[in-house]
């Protein structure tokens, strides 16, 4: 299997200045929060519905706010409308992702 760069987590690439990230995403939740690994992805919850993309700008709002970047700094690459994505966040000022593989793994 082919390790992300650095090889810490196969959801997490190092992009020029960027990072992407390859997520599963559970809308409908009760609360936006990491949850942890999902196989190859990273577990994302959102507390917005499935609808109107309502989901994904939540998702762009919780990475936006976790990286310290602007909402345009956040770009979903593919998987626009399911739960598979992968996500681009440009210029981050903040890594909360480094925490983030060992939410599920205690």
């Amino acid at each position: 299997a082919e390790r992300a760069s650095g090889g810490s987590h196969p959801w997490l690439r190092d992009e020029s200045g960027a990072i992407v990230l390859a997520l599963h995403v559970q809308p409908g939740a009760r609360r936006t929060e990491v949850e942890g690994p999902h196989g190859a992805a990273l577990k994302v919850r959102l507390a917005a519905p499935p609808v109107d993309g309502r989901a994904n700008a939540e998702l762009v709002r919780f990475l936006a706010d976790a990286f310290g970047v602007a909402q345009r700094e956040v770009a979903i690459v593919r998987g626009e409308t399911s739960r598979g994505k992968v996500v681009r966040i440009g210029a981050p000022t903040r890594r909360p992702d480094r925490g983030w593989g060992r939410v599920a793994e205690a």
